[in-house]
């Protein structure tokens, strides 16, 4: 039977203890600092530089450069792959083996029998504490409180990604030449979300208080913009108030008289074929100069618009074509509808729908 371990296996064992709690920081670290990076944003680490932070100022070139922070991950990566393996195999030389004999003696059991219970119940406690204290706790912190993690673990880091450089440069070329042998494009890291998880984003916001009701469906609205084709957006043909190319001069004042609308689209024999608009001011100040005058000195281009296009390029569209309306046609060429900037407006602001009710045919 093996006898009590003496006092210097006890402190032995105390000494290897210490180590993996240090261990377990050191993952704690570079969990935090992971996180902390990739949740940080740039534009707020790039104000506390310019206001003479000096950890902003170590930290930003790595959040403004793609390829500078594939490198800090990496770092990080390669720093909780490195302390989790050395916690392991520290704690299977450095405690199990002391450890064994102390076992054995209490239990009265043989040390070959004590030694690989004794490793089997370390292992469990050490990766039950690493998951918690190195892992779960720092990444519910980054992720509460990116840039002040971000911050703090930025000078550990500048150290990891020097020491770590020469295997960073292996690791991700070797990474980088296996997604291209399966058909994937390498990619930076960045901060970037789909519309879809900018809403789960928003909605988080509101439940945690940082937005009112209304401000969430306003920015949902927008995010939604772009599925919304300009054929939704528009006022139709049929309610529009038109003018016809040959009209004559008396038609053309009494129905100008009769809308409070600025421009109206001018039609030749078909109400879908739109050739131009007609700007009111125009025709007033042409009939105080001169008098009346055929309405195609008037008429101005009308910028074209696919029924199609996505309701928040239709603003690109208009400034484009420096205008406020642009006419919706279909795949013929044949107009649908009108649409303007305030018609996105209206869309935008949830009253898309009351707009167009409230414009006369």
């Amino acid at each position: 039977m093996a006898r009590c371990p003496s006092a210097y296996t006890y402190r032995v064992t105390l000494s290897a203890w210490a180590i993996c709690a240090l261990l377990i920081l050191a993952n704690a670290l570079y969990v935090a600092a992971e996180f902390g990076a990739v949740g940080v944003r740039r534009n707020r680490v790039r104000r506390l530089a310019e206001d003479g932070n000096g950890w902003a100022r170590r930290l930003l070139p790595f959040v403004e450069t793609p390829a500078a922070l594939d490198n800090y991950i990496g770092a990080s990566q390669i720093g909780i792959t490195l302390s989790s393996l050395m916690l392991g195999a520290f704690a299977q030389a450095a405690i199990s083996r002391p450890l064994a004999p102390v076992v054995a003696a209490v239990f009265n059991i043989e040390v070959a029998v004590a030694y690989p219970v004794v490793t089997v119940a370390i292992l469990l406690v050490l990766t039950a504490v690493q998951l918690v204290i190195g892992e779960l706790a720092p990444k519910v912190v980054a992720l509460r409180y990116p840039t002040e993690t971000a911050l703090a673990t930025v000078l550990p880091m500048q150290w990891s990604v020097w020491v770590f450089g020469p295997f960073l440069w292996l690791l991700n070329g070797a990474a980088n030449l296996l997604l291209r042998l399966i058909g994937t494009r390498p990619s930076s890291h960045g901060h970037l979300h789909s519309p879809e998880e900018i809403e789960l984003l928003i909605a988080e916001s509101r439940d945690g208080g940082l937005l009112e009701a209304e401000e969430q469906k306003r920015l949902q609205r927008a995010l939604r913009l772009s599925k919304r084709p300009a054929r939704d957006l528009m006022v139709p043909l049929e309610r529009l108030t038109m003018l016809e190319a040959s009209m004559t001069w008396e038609e053309i004042l009494r129905t100008v008289a009769a809308t409070p609308f600025s421009r109206l689209p001018v039609y030749q024999g078909d109400r879908t074929r739109i050739v131009g608009l007609l700007h009111v001011k125009d025709l007033v100040d042409h009939y105080i100069a001169e008098g009346p005058l055929p309405l195609e000195r008037f008429v101005r281009p009308a910028a074209p618009l696919a029924a199609d296009t996505p309701a928040d390029r239709v603003i690109g569209v208009l400034r484009e074509h420096r205008t406020h309306q642009a006419v919706v046609i279909d795949r013929e060429d044949r107009a649908l509808g009108l649409v303007t900037i305030q018609d996105v407006l209206a869309a935008l602001l949830g009253s898309g729908d009351r707009a167009r009710d409230a414009r006369p045919a």
